[in-house]
């Protein structure tokens, strides 16, 4: 290792995966790269694919469905000076993601755990495999302090010590539209399946067809391909006949096209106001919510506890899940009192700055800097 460089090596899915994930370890592996590093991955697969395109410099896969894949994936992240790997639940093969645990048994460098999913209330088998996770790293970190929280009252945490550092954003042109020169648009994107809350907006719609101009209610997005995998797309035509239920067709519009960083910055900065109907109560972390506050644009959110923390300052609205009233009133209280809808825009650009991934990049070279000085301390 060169004297202040290091050669971090990433376990994720990654690129042309579409998940948020993937998209997380591309945009942290390039900041850390624009800071001297030098990063390459090890790709999680389900399925062995010829595809091989991704962003990041590929040393190894991990294929869910071909345990020979461990040994050789266990031996490219060894040739790196820290890991850093990414963990969800669903991402690797076994019962609930238990595969990992043989990579992280075989690691001989340090490593980072980046907890996505924080569940608050576990299977049995769910606490033993994240606590096994936490207890054969070097250092755990959740992205927000209510996760944080769960981490400590919940599992194991022992000597690991747990951080807490940011979901990071692009942070783009924060400036509003004024509203009334244009049809105001309110936004929900990311991948699409059930628990996404997509039908209680469709369901508010109904409730905002006097506001004038008429708002329209873009709903941007693929479904997610495992949902698609088992399920088709009936949540999406659950959708769009809700919305022909309502009467609604004039005010909702569905975009399932693809949709790059600049693409899709674009689009956030074409709304007026974002929309997070989640129903999960156990979201620890929402790269959209993370995006939406850097880009400056008020948020309305179900109360899942990433909402909860990083609006609680006013940059959104917090409401209950699977209430569409309760969506609706909040809507229209951004579209229609222009003042408060720029000082809850104020607040988002306030806390944008440490959201920046410029400066969560730094925080994770900081963390692996003291985790290879002790490291050489103790040999």
């Amino acid at each position: 290792m060169s004297p202040g460089r290091i050669s971090y090596g990433f376990l994720s899915s990654a690129p042309p995966t579409p998940c948020g994930l993937a998209t997380f370890t591309v945009a942290l592996a390039t900041n850390l790269e624009h800071e001297g590093n030098t990063v390459s991955l090890v790709r999680v697969l389900d399925d062995e694919e010829f595809t091989r395109s991704a962003k990041v410099p590929v040393i190894g896969e991990l294929i869910a469905s071909d345990p020979r894949t461990v040994e050789s994936a266990t031996k490219a992240l060894n040739r790196c000076d820290v890991v850093i790997i990414q963990h969800e639940f669903g991402l690797y093969g076994g019962e609930d993601g238990d595969n990992l645990l043989e990579v992280l048994h075989g690691l001989r460098v340090p490593a980072i755990a980046i907890l996505h999913t924080v569940l608050s209330q576990p299977s049995a088998h769910q606490r033993d495999v994240l606590n096994e996770v936490i207890s054969s790293v070097d250092a755990v970190v959740a992205m927000t302090h209510s996760a944080a929280r769960v981490v400590d009252s919940i599992y194991t945490l022992g000597p690991t010590p747990l951080h807490v550092i940011a979901h990071g954003a692009v942070v783009g042109n924060r400036t509003l539209r004024h509203f009334g020169e244009t049809r105001p648009i309110i936004l929900t994107w990311g991948l699409i399946g059930p628990g996404k809350g997509i039908e209680w907006v469709i369901d508010a719609m109904a409730e905002l067809q006097d506001v004038t101009p008429l708002p329209l209610y873009v709903v941007a997005g693929r479904t997610h391909p495992k949902v698609f995998a088992q399920q088709g797309e009936r949540y999406r035509q659950m959708l769009r006949q809700r919305v022909s239920d309502h009467g609604v067709a004039d005010l909702v519009q569905f975009d399932d096209s693809y949709r790059d960083v600049v693409s899709l910055t674009s689009l956030i900065e074409s709304a007026d106001v974002v929309v997070l109907p989640y129903d999960s109560k156990d979201q620890a972390t929402s790269g959209v919510l993370v995006d939406a506050v850097a880009a400056g644009r008020p948020v309305v959110a179900t109360a899942f506890p990433h909402a909860c923390e990083l609006l609680q300052s006013g940059a959104g609205l917090v409401v209950a899940r699977g209430d569409a009233h309760a969506i609706a009133t909040s809507i229209r209280r951004v579209l229609e009192d222009p003042e408060f809808a720029a000082d809850m825009a104020r607040e988002a650009r306030r806390l944008s700055s440490a959201l920046d991934w410029r400066a969560v990049a730094a925080q994770y070279s900081h963390l692996s800097d003291s985790l290879l000085f002790r490291e050489s301390a103790i040999a």
